[in-house]
């Protein structure tokens, strides 16, 4: 008997032991690249310095439907005791109705490098309120790639684009609302720019009535869709840039410099964010409200937007803006690596002119806007 209760005190020694194996479970609505960003960097740098952790990486596949089925799982978690996931990586739409729905838990008071995040995005999410609930993984952003030997000096605002593009017709390209968030991102941009008060389709509150300032900003887009080329989607327009069929039109940031690191775009092209500004999207890090690993949670959290995985990570790996301020990144960057990402768009321009796409009424009527007076 005195055996058999010194085993079990024993066992229940190394139960208790913080070096007693603990699982963290992250869970990634987007590529698969970003559940490989967890599984091959992250998770092994974390387990690394938490002895006895080990991070398991699953995804639930690309865009908004990837971040719905996170939402569900959690759902219909919570009356469990504990929840599947203890980090989740989730789009902007999903996050403010997690938190509506009491799905996440408000944690970033306890995470240092909050402080090092100023954007818009880190509080409201296409306006609902997610203040203290998320941290941006990242911040993708469209912005205009051009030919730098067509053009030395790209139109530095939308107003300038619009004049260009009666001066060079068909030399400008993007894909309407089809087949890609850039050509999305620009119709955003271009209603942020002629529309009226970008500031309150960005934060609301929504009013219906807001729509109808828009008829003649949708007239002068219809009017410069004759002059431009309507490209088959965000790597058609990459595509045609390439061949030189265009020299101009929205790219996302990112896939801009993958292209280019891959040889499939001449180091000729450039990028511009055109004031007032183009629509950016970042991806969230939360912690479910019924994690099993809160404090764990966070800790993973902070790593993953320190600076210096933010710089090595986010920017060098994967061509991404970084959640937290880009000025956090200088110093921990080589030369070559924050001139390609910060020479053509400074971290000034970032913050003057990377918006958030509008609040999810507005963006609604902005597509409904473009199918009925543009596309028509």
């Amino acid at each position: 008997m005195r055996i058999l209760t010194l085993a079990c005190s024993l066992a229940a020694l190394i139960a208790a032991s913080p070096l007693s194996a603990q699982t963290l479970n992250v869970a990634s609505a987007g590529d698969q690249n970003m559940v490989d960003y967890v599984k091959d960097y992250l998770g092994p740098m974390f387990e690394k310095a938490h002895p006895g952790v080990k991070v398991v990486s699953v995804g639930t596949g690309p865009g908004d439907s990837g971040s719905q089925k996170i939402m569900e799982k959690l759902d219909a978690q919570k009356s469990a005791a504990a929840a599947d996931f203890d980090v989740v990586v989730i789009h902007q739409k999903a996050a403010g109705q997690m938190v509506k729905d009491g799905l996440l838990a408000k944690y970033t008071d306890k995470v240092d490098t909050a402080k090092l995040v100023s954007s818009a995005t880190a509080k409201n999410s296409l306006g609902a309120d997610v203040s203290g609930y998320v941290m941006p993984m990242f911040q993708s952003q469209t912005a205009l790639a051009y030919n730098a030997d067509m053009l030395k000096n790209p139109p530095a605002n939308f107003t300038e684009l619009k004049e260009w593009v009666k001066k060079n017709p068909k030399q400008f390209g993007y894909n309407g609302i089809k087949g890609g968030m850039s050509g999305v991102a620009f119709v955003a941009g271009w209603v942020y720019a002629f529309g009226g008060d970008a500031d309150k389709l960005i934060q609301g509150p929504y009013d219906a009535a807001e729509k109808a300032k828009w008829d003649k900003a949708f007239a002068e887009l219809k009017d410069f869709n004759q002059n431009v080329v309507i490209t088959p989607g965000n790597a058609g327009t990459l595509d045609m840039l390439n061949r030189g069929e265009i020299a101009m039109g929205p790219v996302w940031v990112d896939m801009f410099y993958s292209w280019q690191a891959d040889g499939k775009l001449p180091p000729n092209m450039k990028l511009k964010l055109a004031a007032p500004g183009m629509p950016g999207q970042p991806m969230y890090y939360a912690v479910p409200e019924k994690s099993a690993q809160k404090k764990l949670a966070e800790e993973f959290i902070a790593l993953a937007t320190s600076p210096q995985v933010q710089a090595d990570g986010i920017v060098k790996k994967f061509n991404w803006y970084p959640g937290i301020d880009a000025k956090n990144l200088e110093g921990k960057l080589d030369k070559a690596a924050w001139d390609k990402l910060f020479t053509d768009i400074t971290p000034a321009d970032l913050s003057k002119n990377a918006k958030p796409f509008p609040i999810a009424p507005y963006f609604n009527d902005i597509l409904e806007g473009y199918e009925k007076k543009v596309a028509n």
